[in-house]
């Protein structure tokens, strides 16, 4: 088995991830509703995946 090799993004990432939950007290109800604030504040730089799939998969993406 080959060991697990350091990445120093990865970790940088985590440690972000992780001092953002600190924030709210690593409570997922409250982590959940800032990355929902995120996600609206930011919606003009999301990709609307209805829009970018195959006209064959729309109808299955809205069904799910």
């Amino acid at each position: 088995m080959n060991p697990i090799q350091k990445d120093p993004v990865i970790d940088e990432i985590r440690a972000l991830r992780h001092r953002i939950s600190e924030r709210f007290g690593h409570d997922p109800a409250q982590l959940v509703a800032y990355y929902l604030e995120l996600q609206q504040q930011y919606r003009d730089r999301l990709i609307d995946t209805l829009k970018t799939t195959e006209p064959e998969n729309r109808e299955e993406k809205r069904a799910s």
